[in-house]
């Protein structure tokens, strides 16, 4: 028997010792993993989201601006994001995601621990792969800046992902955590947040719509939104479609023949990046904006947490009145017209200088202008700044064909666009008050100054009815007779030229005569006249009860002046113009409904009769282009305007179910037609009225009627037939004989 040494007994109580030190350090390292990982959980490292963040994670989220047939017309965003529900987002998008990010999604709770530790021996022997499942990547996406670069910090960060990521899968089904992650994962370039946005940039299509390839593309570029882009990138776009289209086929979610021929196709996009100021109606899109800041504000509309609403951020839906249809339509028919009218503009200024005596505007243009201010920040001189506007440089200028690069000084491109035509459309129901078509000018990109609401001109003849509509409500009949010459009244003796005299008040209006209605407003008084102006809606405020208000000497916004023509259509009730209807927050409640003022400001039987001269309008006078130039047969009226020297043009156009505003002219007054038939409201406004209309009569889906104009309740009690006051019609030697008294007033 071999007896024990003293080493054999040593080496029996180091083995002890060893095995209780070895359990120590297992054990102290659990404890100090446990003590870490709760120290992570309690945020002694960086906090963590709290049970209601988790149940109400913040994002930002584009707020919508959708139109009265559902369109989405344009977003406001700090970043381009709209949500989508699970209903809404693809198969193919969702098996391409499952089967590349994540092939166990649906059997773990958050962390993939095989995946990982799996990982683990990857990046040990050189193959670098990512561990993180897709409720990780939500983590991260909803509830940190991104991944950190620092090494320890990404470790931290590591364990704050994997906490949130198991209190996530707690808190959400598997469908609704697909759905979040699609809705914050960041595609990159061209401000392109969330599968939404993303679809409709490179594909030109919804999430719903996305066919396997096009699943593939975008999935593909979530490993690297630059390197895998099919923009910057399309090669490497290309081979990782079809890396993700190999892991569907391995996933079973594609056949090899599907797969295959699947990744023979080209990478083929319909890329059509988001800008702002691109899609339909970006006037009204900014003008909207502003007065929902300014709503909010006013009404003390807040969030429930007291902090106000934020349109870039809080994913607002905006329902507008706006038709989709008709807005395209208002923007062809502008573009159609004032290409045209641009020719003909051009040619007048061909052979003389239009700023000879206006050097003051191309002085104001340079000191309105980013240049400008840039240089004065940065301390020019006026000599270098005079030299910088002189000197050529490259940049884009608008044209009716498309923006061009060239090469031209600053100071010729403020003489070239002063000398671009601007124009405005509006169109609205009369009776709901619903504006259906706003376009505030020709180019957001390079006029951003909107002319519906914003800006004022100068409205001419259109602002004769007015004081027609107070002659009538007083007792006038249409056929009334009044002198048609020149007349003084003080020291005013307004322009114009007669066609004979007298004229009756249907006739006046019909030919704009100027006298007849100086005449006429002498006999009713400016300050009736005023009034009703501003109680259809005009809030001109330099409305002043003077006889030249007759002529239209005051400024107006095309918007007010289509809301104040709609009175007479509208049987004399004034609807404001209303454009917005309501505004929901992210979860779908109200928290803005718009209540429009109406009042009655006119008798029914006045604003037929005002109706009924309007037509005369277009069937006799200054407005008959509508009927032979443009082929309608159907009833309507209208108005035309045209101011001193030609400086702004305009038409109202009004037909049972429509109102609808043109207004042309140059950015300054003092740039005009010089030739009169050109720059008159008929041929510079009048036409983007017509097509605009044509186009929305021909859309039969839109079932706007061409019949005729309602009349009043009680039926008609004016006769409007002039040929019935034959022997009473006064010819200029002796006052008719009581007309008034005939027709009942």
């Amino acid at each position: 028997m071999q007896r024990k040494t003293k080493n054999d007994q040593l080496s029996k109580e180091d083995s002890k010792r060893y095995t209780r030190n070895f359990w120590k350090i297992i054990i102290g390292a659990v404890a100090l993993g446990f003590l870490f990982i709760l120290s992570v959980r309690l945020g002694l490292f960086g906090p963590l989201p709290s049970f209601k963040e988790l149940e109400n994670p913040k994002n930002n989220l584009a707020s919508e601006v959708i139109s009265a047939d559902g369109k989405v017309l344009g977003s406001y965003y700090a970043q381009n994001r709209s949500n989508v529900t699970y209903e809404e987002l693809s198969p193919n998008l969702i098996n391409a995601l499952i089967s590349t990010e994540d092939i166990r999604f649906y059997t773990h709770s958050g962390i993939d621990f095989k995946r990982t530790f799996t990982i683990i021996f990857y990046n040990l022997v050189g193959k670098r792969q990512g561990a993180s499942t897709i409720t990780q990547q939500l983590a991260l996406n909803l509830f940190s800046e991104g991944r950190s670069r620092n090494t320890f910090k990404r470790i931290i960060q590591k364990f704050q992902e994997w906490i949130t990521a198991v209190r996530l899968e707690r808190n959400y089904t598997k469908e609704e955590i697909i759905t979040m992650y699609f809705n914050t994962v960041d595609f990159g370039a061209y401000n392109t947040y969330g599968i939404k946005s993303a679809a409709r940039t490179y594909f030109s299509t919804t999430p719903a719509e996305l066919t396997a390839e096009q699943a593939a593309v975008l999935v593909g570029m979530l490993k690297g939104t630059t390197l895998y882009s099919p923009i910057k990138n399309p090669k490497n776009s290309f081979a990782r479609r079809n890396t993700v289209l190999e892991n569907m086929r391995k996933a079973g979610f594609v056949s090899r023949q599907e797969a295959d021929e699947l990744k023979a196709k080209p990478l083929v996009l319909a890329f059509n990046p988001v800008s702002y100021g691109e899609g339909l109606a970006p006037y009204f899109r900014a003008t909207l904006k502003e007065e929902l800041k300014k709503i909010f504000e006013e009404t003390s509309r807040t969030k429930a947490d007291g902090t106000p609403y934020d349109l870039d951020r809080d994913g607002l839906k905006i329902y507008t009145t706006i038709d989709s249809r008709m807005q395209r339509y208002a923007e062809e028919a502008q573009r159609e017209w004032l290409q045209k009218l641009q020719e003909q503009f051009n040619r007048e200024y061909r052979n003389r200088d239009p700023f000879a005596k206006y050097q003051v505007l191309l002085d104001q243009g340079v000191k309105q202008s980013g240049r400008y201010w840039w240089l004065k920040q940065n301390d020019a001189s006026e000599d270098e700044i005079t030299e910088s506007f002189n000197t050529p440089t490259e940049m884009s200028i608008f044209s009716w064909k498309g923006e061009i690069d060239t090469l031209m000084t600053p100071m010729d491109s403020i003489r070239y666009h002063k000398l671009i035509l601007r124009n405005s459309v509006m169109s609205m129901e009369p009776q709901t008050g619903h504006v259906k078509a706003w376009v505030g000018g020709i180019d957001f990109e390079h006029f951003k100054y909107d002319q519906v609401k914003v800006g004022t001109r100068q409205v001419g003849s259109t602002a004769k009815p007015f004081t027609y509509a107070v002659a009538i409500d007083n007792g006038y009949s249409p056929c009334y007779n009044v002198p048609n010459q020149p007349i003084t009244i003080g020291n005013w003796t307004p322009r114009g030229e007669s066609i004979g005299g007298p004229i009756n008040l249907r006739k006046a209006l019909a030919h704009s005569q100027n006298f007849a209605t100086v005449d006429i407003m002498q006999q009713v008084g400016p300050v009736p006249v005023a009034n009703l102006i501003k109680n259809m809606g005009i809030t001109s405020p330099d409305l002043k009860p003077v006889p030249s208000i007759s002529l239209g000497s005051f400024d107006a916004s095309l918007y007010d002046m289509v809301g104040a023509y709609s009175t007479f259509v509208n049987h004399g009730v004034w609807t404001e113009p209303t454009y917005v209807l309501r505004v929901e927050d992210r979860n779908g409640a109200v928290i803005y409904e718009h209540n429009p003022k109406i009042s009655v400001v006119l008798n029914e039987q006045t604003a037929y009769v005002m109706v009924d001269m309007l037509r005369s309008v277009v069937d006799e006078g200054s407005g008959r282009r509508i009927r032979w130039m443009f082929n309608f047969t159907n009833p309507q009226g209208g108005k035309t305007g045209t101011t001193n020297n030609n400086s702004d043009a305009w038409y109202i156009g009004i037909t049972p179910d429509l109102v609808t505003g043109v207004w042309t002219g140059a950015e300054n007054r003092a740039i005009s037609f010089s030739s009169t038939a050109i720059g008159q409201g008929a041929n510079a406004a009048l036409p983007v009225y017509a097509l605009y209309l044509q186009k929305v009569y021909a859309d039969k889906v839109l079932q706007y009627t061409q019949g005729d104009f309602e009349l009043p309740k009680n039926g008609l009690q004016v006769e409007l037939d002039c040929s019935q006051y034959h022997n009473q019609y006064y010819q200029g030697e002796e006052e008719p004989e009581s007309i008034e008294d005939r027709l009942g007033f």
